[in-house]
């Protein structure tokens, strides 16, 4: 009798190790493919491994015109955009989490119901907005509209994270004659550090891979960050797709995400250390 439930676990886990790497199999293909095709002279649609690996792919589109200007476009673009929307988050949801009033709870439904609108159902009367005020074609005016756009997630997120931080520090400080400003900046940012990474990154990378946006609102190649850049690749001019090179350049395109979450990572693993800062 024993046997039975244990086989029944034993194919239970069976079938979910078999689920997981099929989910495993379906993300790590379209990576494989853009490892491989990066170094393969003919690459194609297809997955295979390369008869002769080259790095003629890199050589062609590390030029100005390809890859540096965009490159750099995205990292002036997205990088104001990110650093304006935690800004922005904190202060917002700095009142939302220590005051109490009636109107915080109809206020966060709010927030909560923009970040579930499309961004396309907006980007007609954000357009004609743009030409009216003269703010289009410029790259503050962009990032200014892509923060907004990525505010309503922010202030929940950040919203969220400050409730865990304790009123009692806060307190303290304004019993030493902290002013509201001193108290969110040096005692409720420096304690949230992974709530502020997660915003960080996660609006960092939403705004990094957006199109529509910076397709819409930028009209200068020059200024045309590399999210909208490759979508030359694709054969709007010869036809043909060049998957070889646009492998090549999707990886240059993935490396700042990288890179930022390799360098502040950290923070999410330290955790909120408020136990010491409680008890002292």
């Amino acid at each position: 009798m024993p046997r039975a439930p244990r086989n029944r676990h034993t194919t239970e886990r069976l079938a979910t190790d078999v689920a997981l790497l099929v989910l495993a199999a379906a993300f790590a293909l379209p990576l494989i493919w853009l490892v491989l095709s990066s170094v393969d002279p003919v690459a194609g649609l297809r997955v295979h491994l390369p008869e002769s690996p080259t790095l003629d792919n890199f050589s062609g589109v590390l030029t100005e015109e390809i890859t540096f200007r965009p490159m750099l476009n995205s990292l002036i673009l997205c990088g104001g955009a990110t650093a304006l929307t935690v800004a922005a988050s904190a202060l917002a949801a700095y009142p939302l989490s220590r005051y109490r009033s009636r109107f915080n709870r109809p206020f966060l439904l709010t927030v909560l119901f923009t970040t579930c609108l499309p961004i396309t159902a907006i980007m007609v009367p954000v357009y004609g907005l743009f030409v009216q005020t003269n703010l289009i074609d410029t790259t503050y005016g962009t990032a200014l509209f892509l923060s907004t756009s990525q505010l309503p997630f922010g202030i929940w997120l950040m919203k969220n994270f400050m409730d865990g931080v304790p009123m009692v520090l806060e307190e303290a400080a304004r019993t030493d004659g902290a002013t509201g400003m001193q108290t969110l900046t040096r005692i409720v940012l420096p304690l949230m550090g992974p709530g502020v990474t997660v915003v960080t990154i996660f609006s960092f990378i939403m705004m990094w891979g957006n199109f529509f946006v910076p397709f819409m609102l930028l009209l200068t190649p020059e200024q045309l960050p590399a999210s909208v850049s490759i979508f030359n690749f694709f054969g709007n001019r010869t036809g043909q797709v060049a998957f070889g090179e646009l492998a090549a350049f999707s990886m240059i395109y993935s490396t700042p995400v990288v890179l930022l979450y390799v360098l502040i990572a950290r923070r999410l693993g330290s955790g909120f250390a408020l136990g010491g800062a409680v008890k002292g």
